[in-house]
């Protein structure tokens, strides 16, 4: 990590991630950023691409459903190093049994949201159809 290039300011790592100052603020408290937080002489936070790169991950971990404590035991093995691959690993693919299920959920649901839709399309065509004929019967 090079730090030789200007920080960006808790503001701008929020504009470019999306998570609002508060999120990073409780990630940090959370305990859940890769790296310490630094800090300018005014204690204002300083990040890095290091930090925004790792809050991405972070991100799409807690969008897949990782719960908070998770994704800390995650980061908290990352920051161990060397000697953590195996539990790391564990716990994505348990995680990635998590997501599969809830794609299989997802898909059932799907299946019934467009079975619905189908009703309701043959429920209209056969009112539109049964519209044309009356109208063509009456004139």
């Amino acid at each position: 990590m090079s730090h030789d290039v200007p920080g960006l300011s808790i503001g701008e790592v929020a504009e470019r991630t999306g998570l609002s100052v508060h999120t990073l603020r409780f990630y940090e408290w959370e305990g859940i950023l890769a790296n310490p937080v630094r800090r300018d002489p005014g204690g204002r936070r300083i990040y890095h691409e290091d930090d925004v790169d790792w809050l991405t991950l972070c991100m799409i971990l807690r969008s897949s459903g990782m719960p908070v404590p998770a994704i800390r035991r995650y980061t908290e093995l990352a920051r161990a190093g060397d000697g953590t691959e195996a539990e790391r690993l564990a716990l994505l693919r348990t995680h990635r049994e998590r997501v599969l299920d809830q794609m299989d959920q997802l898909r059932k649901c799907l299946d019934l949201v467009n079975f619905k839709i189908g009703v309701y399309e043959d429920a209209l065509d056969q009112l539109a159809a049964s519209s044309a004929t009356s109208a063509d019967a009456g004139g």
